[in-house]
């Protein structure tokens, strides 16, 4: 569960055409980022895209496999499919399923439901009066 800095570097160059390209450490594999959307994965030196019906096919017609996730974690099919090696040797195809997996994330995003903000807590304390004597200096000056 590592990635060489040689794939990773492979990876982002082959990607430019995207535009910039976050990533962040996870589970010994790096997440991808356009912009705050994750639409990527490397494990294992090995690419993953984010896929959903608008997407999937191109991925199963290949019999690509699916990420899962770690032996140690629950063994569950994620979201995301291997990318296939010509497509990752091919940066303007690259380019283009990645877009693919970025509009992806971008309509889950959309679809989850945004938290509710909380309502603040109503003060316990009580608007200070002026008292009379106070506003009758004021007053006289």
């Amino acid at each position: 569960m590592s990635v060489q800095a040689q794939y990773l570097a492979y990876v982002l160059e082959q990607l430019a055409g995207l535009g910039p390209v976050n990533t962040r450490r996870m589970f010994g594999g790096v997440g991808l980022y356009s912009g705050e959307l994750f639409f990527g994965l490397i494990d294992d030196d090995t690419l993953f895209f984010k896929a959903d019906a608008s997407n999937s096919a191109q991925y199963l017609e290949r019999r690509m496999p699916r990420f899962m996730a770690p032996a140690d974690g629950p063994a569950s099919e994620k979201g995301y499919f291997q990318v296939p090696a010509d497509i990752i040797e091919e940066g303007e195809v690259l380019v283009a399923w990645a877009r693919q997996s970025v509009a992806v994330a971008l309509a889950s995003a959309r679809a989850q439901p945004k938290p509710k903000p909380r309502p603040r807590p109503k003060s316990k304390l009580k608007p200070r009066k002026k008292s009379g004597k106070k506003a009758k200096r004021r007053l006289r000056r």
